[in-house]
């Protein structure tokens, strides 16, 4: 079984900060293994929306009273913690957007509308998540360009030979996900950034699981968009975040039009519009959101994501050893260096019918298509269960997964 010994994450005390792993499902404790979905959430971030609309609830920027200069001060830092937080060369490039799905849109309504048309190309994998694949889709359907896709092995690992050859004087961009959401494949994205270069193309990156897990350096990477979301980095929903190099973003036009993404507006010349970010950002944003944010990474920060990541690795090496002994249990995506992911199915048993099951015994893990259909098609599956691992989780708590998904797969035969 998986050793632990050499870590030092402190798992109990960690466990401390959040009051939700202490209540009961169905009289039992709650195990949560539904983290790529949806990460919980710390006290220290909970505690920022009390804060927030007990102490200096208003609106940012445009005011000059002391709880507007309080809230935009609180925001602007959150622009500066993620800037840190992704090692972005500049907090401009950093744009607030209600997560990574709206980022993706962002890019494909702003970048994508001026710079590709009929005849062109982008590239996707096979591993996307559907909110990498209908943006293109939607786009290609008005502009006429071509999507190509990027093959994936038995494995769940991306073909690079076939990525490489892909590519044509037509290739403008690549959108990808760092990390896969149903199969925990991590990619390699600074070597398919740098084919994409190589090529004239731009590389769009969904790190929306890649952030919670690993430290992320989009200079190192030599992205030139990526997006994470903030509730699957123990943060809250409804917010995420947008990077994009300096010179993209300055010459992409607005996405959405109203307050704030502007300089001056007339009606009898063009509106002139704000510089960088907040040319994305129209509207009043969800404040108490972006500053939530801001603390999740600070805390996530604190623990070290190469520890948490180390955590996760010895917690899916521990589940992946223990449901093997399951008789008809496969496992899908066997990638090396995976993320905390494990997905099977299960001979003669529905996922549905294992997760609702589980459920009985406390334990939450998520079923369906997750949202990566044309991936499961591949695999001539059109759903498969998925447990996913975070740093509060216990190997206690996947001895209590393993031991409940015996019991409720022998139920089912």
């Amino acid at each position: 079984m998986a050793d632990f010994s050499d870590l030092t994450l402190d798992v109990a005390k960690l466990r401390r900060d959040f009051p939700i792993l202490d209540r009961e499902v169905h009289g039992k404790p709650l195990i949560y293994l539904d983290n790529a979905a949806t990460s919980q959430t710390p006290r220290q971030v909970i505690e920022v929306f009390d804060d927030y609309y007990g102490r200096y609830n208003a609106n940012i920027h445009r005011g000059l009273h002391t709880l507007s200069d309080e809230a935009t001060a609180a925001f602007e830092g959150t622009r500066e913690t993620v800037r840190a937080f992704l090692n972005a060369a500049d907090h401009r490039e950093i744009v607030f957007t209600r997560g990574t799905t709206e980022a993706i849109n962002l890019v494909a309504n702003a970048w994508g509308r001026a710079n590709l048309k009929a005849g062109d190309e982008v590239l996707i994998s096979r591993l996307e998540h559907h909110s990498n694949i209908v943006p293109w889709q939607l786009l290609a359907g008005e502009l006429g360009f071509t999507i190509k896709v990027i093959p994936v092995d038995e494995r769940g690992v991306l073909d690079l030979a076939a990525y490489r050859d892909l590519f044509t004087e037509r290739t403008r961009l690549v959108a990808v996900n760092h990390v896969s959401n149903a199969f925990g494949t991590v990619n390699p994205v600074a070597e398919m950034a740098r084919v994409a270069h190589e090529h004239g193309a731009r590389i769009l990156i969904d790190g929306a699981q890649a952030a919670p897990h690993q430290a992320i350096d989009v200079q190192a990477i030599d992205a030139d968009f990526y997006a994470f979301s903030g509730h699957k980095v123990y943060g809250p929903t409804g917010v995420g975040v947008l990077y994009g190099r300096a010179e993209l973003l300055e010459a992409m036009p607005p996405w959405q039009g109203g307050g704030e993404m502007i300089k001056t507006v007339s009606l009898e010349v063009p509106t002139t519009f704000a510089d960088i970010p907040h040319k994305f950002e129209a509207g009043t944003p969800a404040i108490a959101e972006v500053i939530a944010l801001g603390r999740a990474l600070r805390w996530v920060s604190a623990i070290g994501l190469p520890l948490i990541g180390a955590w996760e690795a010895r917690l899916l090496e521990h589940a992946t050893e223990g449901v093997q002994g399951i008789e008809g249990l496969r496992i899908l995506g066997t990638a090396p260096d995976k993320a905390g992911v494990l997905s099977f199915v299960v001979d003669g048993a529905h996922s549905q019918d294992i997760g609702l099951l589980i459920d009985q015994l406390g334990v939450a893990i998520r079923t369906g298509h997750h949202c990566a259909q044309p991936l499961l098609s591949q695999f001539g599956l059109d759903a498969t269960c998925r447990a996913s691992f975070a740093a509060y989780n216990t190997p206690e708590e996947i001895d209590v997964f393993v031991e409940g998904l015996e019991r409720v797969v022998g139920m089912l035969r």
